[in-house]
Formats: C-alpha cells, structure tokens, sequence
C-alpha cells in the first residue's frame, strides 16, 4: 500500500516534470508517461490492468468523458459548424480506409480470414481522443484544423464500435446485417448530441443554483459522468453526450440569442461556468490525462513477438494510408504544417484496446491474434504520433511534407510565429 501511494506521488511529480519538458524539447508529454507504463506493467512486472478490477475501465471512461468535456467547453459553435464537413469526412475516409487496407493485408498474408482482418481494420479504424486531444492544444494550429481533429477523434470512437461488434456477430452467426449497422450508427450519433444538449442547456438553467450550495464545485464534474452513464446506458455514444455537453455548456449564451424558443423563455436564464471552474477543470484534466496514459502502457501487452511485429507493420500501413485520408479531407485553404499534423495524428487508445478483447471473448479462431497485435498497433501508433509531431514542428520533415501537400498553403514562418505566441500564452496558465 504505501508502494502504491508512493507511486501516484510520484507520477503527479513526474507529469509536471514531463509537461515542462516539453516546453523545453518539444517531445510530447504522452510519450514518457506510456513509456513509465510500459516500463513498469509489462517490462517489469511490477503493475498489472488485473491489479486494478474493474476500477481501471471505470477511470479510463471518467476521464475519456471529462477530456471531452473540457475540450467542447472551449469549441466555438460557430467554428464547430465550420469544420463539421471536414470532420465528417476525415472520420469516414479514414475508418473505411484503414477497415479495408488492414483487412486486406491480414488476409492477404494468411494470418486471419477476410472477416477477421475487417474486423482487427475495424478496431483499429478510430483516433484515440485522449491522446488527440490533449496533443492538438500545444501545436500551432488553425482553429478549425483543431477542431476538424477533435470532432474526428469523437466520432471515429461510434464507427469502431458498432462496426466491430457487427462484424464480430457476422463472424459469430454467419449473417451481417448493413442496414441495421448503418441505423445504429446514426441513431448513436443523433440521440447522443440531443442528450447532451438538452443536459447541457438544463445544467445551464441550474448552475447558479447549484452554486449557493456548499463545496459545490465538484457537481458539474459529477453531471457530465450522469449525461456520459445514461446516454451508454440508452444505448447511444456517452463521448459524443459528453462533448456536446461541453459545447452547449461553452455555448449557451450563442445558442439563445440563436433559438427563438429559448430566447422567449423568460424563465430560462442561463449561467456559463467561471473562470475558477475553468482552471479546476484544467488541473482535472491533467491529472486524469497523466494517470490514463500510464495505465495505456501497463495494459499493453507484448507476449508474442511475431504479433509485435505484425502489430508494427499494421501501424506503418494505417500511417502510409493516413496521407491521402488527409489530403482528401482537409481543405486546401489549411497550411502545410496543419496538413503534416494532421497526418501524425492517428494513434490508437481507449476504444481500441477494449474492443480488442471481445473476438477472443466470442470464441473466434483469430480472437487471440486480434488481441495482441491491437495491443502492439497502440503502443507504436502513440510512439510514431509522438515522434512525428516532434519531427513536424522541429521542420526536420519540412521538405518531404511540402512535395506531399504542395497544393497547400506554404505556412514556414506562419507556424514559428503561432508557435511562439501560443509558447508565450502558456507560460502564464496553468498546465494541462
């Protein structure tokens, strides 16, 4: 026990060391704390995902809500409406692209039949929220590439799902069903924004409320696990609950000026949330992103070493394939250094590792294969982001990105101003 407690101390310690390094290096903070997690889990034995129950998935979903949460507080609705179409495309191009291109391989190279390795694509298809989004906030980005990558994080998390446990249950009973795949998507992405707008502009009406109670700054935190917990629990995306939530809750003030039957209720006086609420919700954040990512690299499991290495040429084929998803997504308006970004921005995470388990679970031949080398594809796929994006802004691959986006806009001395200023702006708040 005090082991234990020894060990969160210093990890809180570690990830500010980590973070300030970074300032520093420009190597991202998410790499050092998967590499402690590698490092004590699996290398050394001193950690395992079974030490933690069924406490560890119920940490990693508090803090994949809360993470989108806070990012949907500091989105622009008018910038959201913008990036949509960008967004929406990069997330199809992208999880059919990588369904189809891994499937293939793994079938072509006899290790799985074609379903199967439509399946691993399928799992793999998605962008880790939790790794995107705290990444996306350092780099100096335009408003709506940034928002283009959250929206594609949040939504890629819905495709993996429905469409890896529809695959799964073809692969199961021998019969797939498209049309219901199609309906459950849609049905998650739509029920899902309506809950967590209607939370989001109800929690409004009663913050200030909520504030007159004592030691009330912990219940917004609170509502945004109820609007995650009851849209999963309705059968809908409780991510997608959660950023919509947050996007409301930033947006309120918009949203009534914009809707004629908000703006004739006279009772209806909505609160947005303080800049003290604000910076709590930062220092929450951090903690939840520092303690997630370890926990990411204890979980990783490397037992078969010709699966690591299927899982490291998976990786390099989903990064391969991730250049054109980006050029035939984003807009040409985007600057190069965005464009490059964007194409790093493809790690694996949270859903991937979960969904991993279920074809072993379900008894399928490959459930074993799919496990294992989903577990390599996470750990290299957050080592190439890492080492991509810290090549990217150190334009140490300024040459080749400006032959492969030459149709974008040259941005060099944009960027290092951006880079400085955004530099200058964290320097003076709080870390996370």
């Amino acid at each position: 026990m005090a082991t234990a407690v020894l060990l969160v101390g210093l990890l809180v310690f570690l990830a500010h060391l980590f973070a300030a390094l970074f300032e520093k290096t420009r190597v991202p903070d998410v790499l050092p704390l998967v590499v402690l997690g590698v490092l004590i889990g699996p290398v050394l034995g001193f950690l395992s995902p079974a030490a933690f129950g069924k406490a560890g998935s119920v940490f990693t979903i508090i803090a994949l809500g809360v993470i989108l949460f806070e990012s949907g507080l500091n989105l622009d609705f008018s910038l959201l409406a913008q990036a949509l179409r960008q967004g929406l495309r990069l997330t199809v191009l992208n999880f059919v692209g990588t369904t189809v291109v891994v499937g293939l391989a793994m079938w072509a190279s006899r290790q799985s039949s074609l379903l199967e390795g439509l399946m691993l694509g399928a799992i793999l298809g998605g962008t880790s929220s939790a790794v995107v989004i705290p990444m996306i906030r350092v780099f100096p980005l335009r408003d709506e590439t940034r928002t283009v990558l959250l929206l594609e994080a949040s939504l890629s998390d819905v495709l993996c799902i429905v469409v890896a446990l529809a695959l799964i249950q073809a692969a199961r009973y021998d019969e797939l069903r498209p049309t219901l795949m199609v309906g459950q998507i849609l049905a998650s992405f739509t029920l899902a924004t309506i809950l967590g707008c209607l939370g989001g502009l109800f929690w409004a009406h009663m913050l200030e409320r909520v504030r007159r109670l004592d030691h009330s700054i912990f219940t917004t935190p609170a509502f945004v696990c109820i609007i995650y917990g009851l849209a999963e629990l309705l059968g809908y995306s409780g991510a997608i609950a959660a950023l919509a939530f947050g996007v409301t809750l930033g947006n309120v003030g918009v949203l009534q000026n914009q809707i004629p039957a908000l703006k004739s209720l006279a009772a209806f006086r909505p609160t947005r949330l303080s800049e003290s609420d604000q910076v709590l919700f930062a220092e929450v954040v951090f903690l939840l992103k520092t303690f997630f990512f370890v926990y990411i690299g204890v979980s990783i499991q490397l037992n078969n070493w010709l699966l690591v290495l299927t899982g490291l040429g998976a990786a390099l084929l989903i990064y391969a394939l991730r250049v054109p998803v980006v050029r035939l997504s984003l807009d040409r308006a985007a600057p190069r250094f965005d464009a490059a970004i964007a194409t790093a921005m493809a790690p694996k995470g949270l859903a991937a590792g979960v969904l991993a388990s279920l074809p072993l679970q379900a008894g399928l031949p490959s459930g074993h294969f799919i496990q294992e080398v989903t577990y390599a594809v996470i750990l290299f796929s957050i080592v190439a982001t890492c080492a991509l994006t810290f090549l990217i802004e150190r334009r140490k691959l300024q040459p080749v990105f400006d032959r492969v986006f030459d149709s974008y806009a040259d941005d060099g001395a944009e960027a290092t101003l951006r880079l400085k200023t955004r530099s200058g702006r964290r320097a003076s708040t709080v870390p996370g």
